[in-house]
């Protein structure tokens, strides 16, 4: 049996507290959240189970959910790179990484800042890079941020899932369910995942130069059942990572379950 630590801090570099945990030993794994996730429910909840038997798992709050603070500086990426710069320290400087969604495009950005990791894996970080999907709209960040400042949170949670696919019957019946509530409270961090993955949401390839200086093993992840842009995106990522790998999991979609991506992720740790 595993168990996890009380919750633990770290201060990152401009005095913000990010909250985390730890569930079991061996080498360390830090999980990246993506939007509207927090430790608690998230990645993190589904790799757990199967990962914590050999590995130390950091699960944190990404700055404003959960009980990390929300930071008293303007948003802006480097303050969540350096939020996990800190949580990295707490792991030790051999930490494995994975993200997901948008909680992969976090970690691309601290490899593209030098960040040091141990490999990494990064499940579908949701780019537009060719003509199968509309480019989404470049002021969603904006529009959000308004919706959030006018009260109107469950409307910015509705944006957002409408954007990324979800029909609008699973919307309602999402409305009426518990997780809502849950939703709607860090539906002031869209704007944040927004500021991260609308550059790469236009339709366009990646620039050329974009991950040429990420030296680090890379395991790009996608679900065999996802869209066809979806599994374009993450084919242009692992091409232009110097070390990326790309992993299709059959019958799998974007969201991340521990069944199918633990064994893929200890094969490439253990290799």
């Amino acid at each position: 049996m595993t168990t996890t630590t009380s919750t633990r801090f770290v201060t990152s570099a401009d005095g913000t507290a990010i909250a985390y945990d730890v569930t079991g030993s061996g080498p360390a794994v830090v999980v990246v959240e993506g939007a509207l996730c927090q430790r608690t429910m998230g990645t993190a909840k589904a790799l757990i189970p199967g990962l914590s038997s050999s590995f130390a798992v950091f699960a944190y709050d990404r700055r404003g959910r959960g009980e990390s603070g929300s930071g008293s500086s303007p948003y802006a990426v480097e303050r969540e790179v350096e939020d996990l710069v800190a949580v990295l320290g707490a792991a030790g400087p051999d930490a494995f990484v994975i993200g997901a969604s948008s909680g992969a495009v976090l970690v691309l950005e601290a490899l593209r800042r030098g960040v040091s990791m141990r490999k990494v894996a990064l499940y579908e970080a949701p780019f537009i890079v060719d003509s199968t999907h509309e480019p989404n709209d470049p002021d969603l960040g904006i529009r959000t941020q308004q919706l959030v400042d006018a009260g109107r949170r469950g409307d910015a949670v509705q944006l957002f899932l409408r954007t990324v696919g979800v029909p609008a019957l699973g919307v309602m019946t999402m409305r009426l369910m518990p997780v809502w509530k849950k939703l709607c409270g860090v539906a002031h961090t869209l704007p944040n995942d927004y500021a991260l993955v609308l550059e790469h949401q236009q339709g366009e390839p990646l620039p050329a130069d974009y991950l040429s200086e990420v030296t680090v093993p890379a395991l790009v992840l996608v679900g065999g059942k996802s869209p066809e842009y979806m599994k374009n995106a993450q084919a242009a990522i692992a091409a232009a990572l110097p070390a990326g790998m790309l992993r299709d999991l059959p019958g799998e979609t974007h969201m991340v379950r521990g069944k199918a991506t633990v064994p893929v992720l200890r094969e490439f740790w253990d290799s």
